[in-house]
């Protein structure tokens, strides 16, 4: 069995305690390969590693610096197929959506900041007949990274890319659940030459490897994406010690769909956005409300088409629906199908584990499910499931969507449908989320700030947002 190992200081090194845990596969539930069990231990040595580093690294020329995270988008692309096996086996999703999806966006971010560092200008304020005030911009020092299980080379990039091309040395954690290709990515590093220490890779739990990083004084920034809940002992953990803090959290997003739409494609993007990478995306709207002159229409039509939605194996190129990542998961989501029965909910489509032939008949595959008849107020309506799990609800007036649609403690996407220019204008504008898609859904440009409001998190990641994160601005004055 494969044994992943930690990227340190430039090297594969083992976990200092010599402990592994097994790494499974969602569509077999089998252990595949085998994941460092690191502790607090190789957290420091990775951190003395970054900081002996630092100096050089941030000192690079902004030319240099990005030819090295160039090199990093080219090495991943020069193995794309090995990363889209990898992400699909590690993850359960289908080798297609790694295919379209995953790894071309990882290698987009860190080509992306590559080239924006480039262009990252400061600013200057002239005092008439007094002096001039310029703001510079140096990077933190060593900053931690922490991703999730949804989207792990994606995600993983679009944190370590921006801390790197602004001049930080980075210490990364990968999901535990999903650890594989940022293994791969470490080899990537060795492959091109990146000066050892820059990029350490510590593999490990979030209870134990996370933590330390959370909690290590010589790391000064922390930028995690994760849930709600983690992210809040982030805070009470981290803020006291003053460190910088960017957290993307939940979500609970809601789909609001009017009746002068266009109705065929609302409803094959309504498709894609409930169910896409089995509903672990969080961005996906979860709940779907619908103006009531066509909500039966749009429910027959929706559940028709969800029905005929199959789960395969990730690795079958027909498959759209695979496994969901782990069998706790799969659990907890199945759990929510229940509670929605309890809270007088009805299922429509879907709602239970899908049993395939050998050798998957062991995996973690949930049927795409559509609930209606529940409150929105319920725990099934406030509560993240993030799984193929949506509820419908109709709606009579734009002050009783705004009023559901807000009634989470989330506020990460809103997805709008309609013809009406100011409608929709009105709707973005009230509504609590950091993004907001009009007559679309996950359209994503690397230039606009990402993340969202109340509890779905705190700062913004992307374009100039990233680059402002990871680092710190100095005012300077020049007297005339």
């Amino acid at each position: 069995m494969k044994k992943i190992t930690n990227y340190i200081n430039g090297s594969m090194i083992e976990p200092s305690s010599g402990n592994y845990f097994e790494n499974i596969d969602p569509s077999t539930g089998k252990a595949y390969s085998l994941i460092p069990d690191s502790d607090a231990d190789d957290i420091d040595i990775a951190v003395q590693a970054a900081q002996k580093a630092f100096p050089e690294w941030s000192g690079m020329s902004l030319e240099k610096r990005s030819k090295y995270i160039v090199q990093l988008s080219e090495g991943i692309e020069k193995r794309m197929d090995e990363f889209v096996k990898a992400e699909s086996l590690d993850n359960g999703k289908p080798v297609s959506l790694a295919a379209q999806v995953d790894i071309p966006r990882a290698i987009s971010n860190f080509h992306f900041f590559a080239t924006a560092i480039l262009h990252f200008a400061s600013e200057s304020h002239s005092m008439e007949g007094v002096g001039i005030n310029y703001t510079t911009r140096k990077p933190i020092g060593v900053v931690g990274c922490i991703s999730p299980w949804n989207l792990p080379l994606y995600l993983f990039s679009w944190k370590i890319a921006p801390a790197l091309a602004s001049g930080n040395c980075v210490i990364a954690k990968p999901s535990e659940v999903t650890p594989y290709t940022a293994y791969l990515l470490s080899e990537v590093a060795q492959e091109i030459g990146l000066p050892p220490g820059v990029l350490n890779i510590v593999h490990g739990t979030g209870g134990s490897a996370g933590d330390a990083i959370v909690k290590h004084p010589l790391i000064k920034a922390i930028s995690f994406t994760g849930g709600t809940e983690t992210g809040a002992y982030i805070s009470r953990t981290a803020g006291p010690m003053f460190k910088k803090l960017s957290l993307e959290l939940g979500g609970k997003n809601p789909n609001i769909i009017f009746a002068d739409c266009d109705f065929e494609e609302m409803l094959t993007t309504t498709v894609r956005s409930s169910f896409a990478n089995q509903g672990q995306i969080c961005l996906c709207g979860s709940r779907i409300f619908i103006e009531r002159p066509i909500y039966e229409k749009f429910k027959t039509a929706f559940v028709e088409k969800v029905s005929r939605m199959k789960n395969l194996a990730p690795s079958d190129p027909n498959s759209k629906q695979g496994a969901v990542v782990s069998k706790g998961h799969m659990e907890k989501v199945l759990s929510y199908v229940d509670l929605a029965k309890e809270e007088g909910g009805t299922i429509l489509t879907g709602g239970k584990r899908v049993i395939l032939p050998e050798p998957n008949n062991e995996g973690f595959f949930i049927e795409p499910t559509v609930i209606e008849g529940l409150k929105y107020d319920c725990r099934t309506n406030q509560e993240e499931i993030f799984g193929p799990v949506v509820t419908i609800m109709p709606f009579d007036s734009e002050e009783e969507v705004l009023m559901m649609a807000n009634s989470t403690q989330y506020g990460l996407s809103t997805t709008v449908w309609t013809s009406n220019l100011k409608r929709a204008h009105r709707i973005a504008d009230q509504v609590h989320a950091g993004i907001v898609w009009v007559n679309s859904w996950l359209v994503r440009d690397l230039r606009t700030p990402f993340g969202g409001v109340k509890a779905s998190g705190v700062g913004r990641e992307g374009g100039w947002e990233a680059l402002k994160f990871f680092t710190e601005p100095k005012n300077i004055f020049i007297k005339q």
